[in-house]
């Protein structure tokens, strides 16, 4: 199976439905304002900030991002980029010799093909260099408001299990669908924001005591910040 094509949806009943609503309405009540920390003002900003997040904070993402927009602003420009120039501008977020190539080939393909903009699509999406389905997500979500799945970091993935939506720890796409099966299409993109929230805020990866989060304490049935000692 294609890494991009994802499994058939799993089959959930009204109460595992139920109770993810349950949760996502809690979600809703300590994170009010879901949205993408990545700063972007249009959808070629977020799509190239999304590919430079890969194995990068957000936080580095939009310290780096502020030099490289205001030297190239849009694909035309992008794609005439000398690389040398991106690997310096994009150096701070690692691996820069291949995300530099990302980006100067995604916006010479913007600029060829797509008359350049950012397709409002998965299919041409993931035609693009550096572009999975998590970073195509991100950019319909977000950027055009179209919900097609959900964006599945580390956090969605720990939380996903911590909260028992899932028995599946390492396989993105599996996880991504048992997510499309228990929420509400309209709610995928605020839902991935949500979740990526209350990880960084309160269920963290690692704990030197319990979080004692309400959320986690009503719904952390497999949480580990819950089940640990405080000792």
């Amino acid at each position: 199976m294609s890494k991009n094509k994802l499994p058939k949806t799993p089959y959930k009943t009204d109460e595992q439905k139920e109770r993810a609503e349950e949760l996502l309405n809690e979600l809703y009540k300590y994170y009010p304002n879901p949205h993408c920390e990545l700063n972007h003002r249009n959808a070629f900003e977020l799509l190239i900030a999304t590919i430079l997040s890969a194995q990068c904070t957000d936080e580095r993402v939009n310290k780096t991002t502020p030099a490289l927009f205001e030297t190239y602003p849009t694909p035309e420009l992008m794609a005439e980029a000398p690389l040398e120039e991106l690997e310096q501008l994009v150096k701070s977020t690692g691996f820069y010799k291949n995300k530099a190539k990302s980006l100067k080939e995604t916006s010479q393909i913007l600029t060829e093909k797509f008359d350049g903009e950012v397709p409002k699509n998965m299919k041409d999406l993931l035609s693009l260099r550096g572009v999975a389905r998590k970073t195509a997500n991100v950019v319909l979500g977000n950027a055009y408001g179209i919900n097609v799945g959900v964006v599945v970091d580390t956090h969605v993935k720990r939380l996903a299990n911590r909260f028992d939506l899932t028995r599946e720890s390492k396989n993105t796409n599996k996880i991504e669908k048992v997510l499309m099966a228990l929420f509400p299409r309209e709610n995928w993109t605020d839902l991935s924001h949500l979740m990526i929230h209350h990880g960084r805020a309160a269920c963290k990866a690692r704990f030197s005591t319990p979080s004692n989060h309400p959320i986690c304490k009503k719904y952390g049935r497999r949480c580990e910040c819950q089940s640990m000692s405080s000792d």
